[in-house]
């Protein structure tokens, strides 16, 4: 079988496995929500890496949560150009539209994108779409580099401070300053261990402490 019926096969099973199991026990609230609309509480910007699945990390059911997904879970500054702003369009959405309280940035462990950066690939943007995204964490890439890591340190350290950035960038919008200083909408950072499953979240101060679970 080519890879192209291997693909169209992989969808329509998945979507008839789909139907039968959780749509099945779910029918009442998609019928909800197709004819009501949404109205999920928290936004979630996180990798579009495959194994890092924010629904089924946290466990949400359609319409819990409003997630936006990209190369390493990176929120850009404010810029004035013509471009495309794909996740900014999302974030706006989400905070003025829909009216979320909390915005949630999840960074994960081994993270393609992140190493692409520690490689070298924003250094040369190019005609390449990814090494031009990635470019705008080249400064991130260099303050970490400066204490002098191993190679696997670095890797996470770069991970969990590209999401302290991307914090830091949401507050540049005015639209979301405003907000979270008058205690309407909250910033969380978040990071997730593909290996062992483990969930950090960030203190105020910018910390990543692990949440414990029963094993």
């Amino acid at each position: 079988m080519d890879t192209k019926n291997r693909g169209m096969e992989r969808l329509i099973k998945g979507y008839q496995s789909f139907r039968a199991g959780d749509y099945s026990h779910q029918k009442a609230l998609y019928e909800k929500l197709g004819r009501h609309g949404q109205n999920p509480d928290i936004m979630l910007i996180a990798c579009a890496d495959s194994r890092v699945d924010p629904t089924d990390i946290f466990d949400a059911y359609p319409g819990q949560m409003f997630v936006a997904r990209n190369v390493a879970n990176l929120v850009p500054p404010p810029d004035a150009n013509e471009s495309y702003h794909g996740t900014t369009a999302a974030i706006e959405y989400a905070v003025k539209v829909i009216g979320v309280d909390m915005i949630v940035v999840m960074g994960h462990e081994s993270c393609g994108g992140i190493q692409g950066c520690i490689a070298g690939l924003g250094r040369d943007p190019g005609d390449s779409y990814v090494n031009k995204w990635l470019s705008q964490i080249n400064h991130v890439c260099d303050r970490v580099a400066e204490r002098g890591l191993s190679d696997e340190d670095m890797q996470f350290e770069m991970e969990l401070e590209t999401v302290r950035q991307s914090l830091a960038n949401l507050m540049k919008y005015d639209f979301i300053r405003e907000r979270v200083e008058a205690g309407s909408l909250k910033l969380q950072g978040a990071y997730f261990s593909i290996i062992q499953a483990r969930l950090m979240l960030a203190d105020e101060t910018g910390e990543f402490k692990l949440i414990e679970v029963e094993d």
